[in-house]
């Protein structure tokens, strides 16, 4: 057992949560919105929450200003997200904020981190991750093209964290298409991954379960990805199909309709054990 900042964490069998969004330009809507999920989650039993990607802030047109803010004594993000953890009770998994700071508080001029903050259930932050990989891709949808790294620095850290339902490896969206990156979650001990994101639709149709069922088959552990997932403009569309995999790359819950909504899963120790034990992949890699 590893202990977190707020101390060591007990770990018993609990329910996670991934929290599905459609998310828009207006951070208040969104944290109202965030706010209604978190409790819905809580009141099915969830002992985790996990928020998606771009859950507060959407537009890239606000991520540096926002992300100024979230840096410094004005993050009304990072706070309402403490506050409803410790109402709660309820570890949270911040999806994804921007944060003009790098996690040794340099500031960063003239771009933001995608930072994905982790909360105890008292509110505290102890872990973060900062988005690796960048979405720079073109797209056959109403927006066409997407340049994340016009917007956004890359972090380089690898982050896993203990929780109340096992070791948590760190990801965001696009790192789902990078596969060393789950490797070395895996290496350092995560038993269950969590990818907060905003799939477009066009990528999600086409990858979405696929990439999240290899992840886990691969790596033998749970995946837990909470999307965007619904019409957020003219140009742009999420996929969602929020969802919970297990260490046999089964889909036990999924979210099938667009719009917000709470799917809710228990992570089973004793399947992970019993896959990992039949079938010992991790022991039989050569290269």
């Amino acid at each position: 057992m590893t202990e977190s900042k707020s101390g060591k964490v007990e770990r018993k069998p609990g329910k996670v949560a991934a929290i599905q969004m459609v998310s828009g330009p207006d951070i208040q809507d969104n944290l109202k919105a965030t706010g209604k999920l978190l409790a819905s989650a809580s009141r099915g039993g969830a002992k985790v929450a996990v928020l998606p990607e771009n859950f507060a802030v959407l537009s890239a047109s606000q991520m540096l200003d926002q992300g100024r803010r979230e840096s410094e004594s004005e993050g009304v993000i990072r706070a309402f997200i403490a506050e409803q953890a410790a109402r709660l009770g309820l570890w949270i998994v911040a999806g994804s904020m921007p944060l003009a700071a790098r996690p040794d508080g340099h500031i960063i001029d003239d771009r933001v981190r995608a930072a994905c903050l982790v909360f105890d259930d008292t509110g505290a932050e102890v872990a973060r991750y900062d988005k690796i990989h960048l979405f720079d891709a073109v797209v056959e949808d109403a927006q066409g093209q997407y340049r994340e790294s016009d917007t956004f620095e890359p972090g380089s850290s690898v982050v896993t964290v203990e929780t109340p339902v096992g070791v948590l490896g760190l990801a965001i969206c696009y790192d789902l298409r990078f596969p060393e990156l789950f490797r070395a979650l895996r290496a350092k001990g995560a038993e269950w991954i969590t990818l907060p994101s905003a799939f477009t639709y066009h990528t999600g149709e086409a990858h979405w379960h696929a990439l999240l069922r290899a992840r886990a088959i691969e790596n033998q552990l749970w995946m837990v990805a909470p999307g965007q997932g619904g019409q957020h403009s003219a140009r742009r569309r999420t996929y969602g199909h929020s969802m919970v995999v297990d260490p046999w790359g089964r889909i036990v819950q999924e979210r099938q309709e667009e719009g917000p909504g709470v799917v809710l899963a228990e992570l089973d120790s004793e399947l992970l054990e019993e896959v990992r034990t039949r079938m010992p992949v991790w022991t039989h890699r050569r290269l």
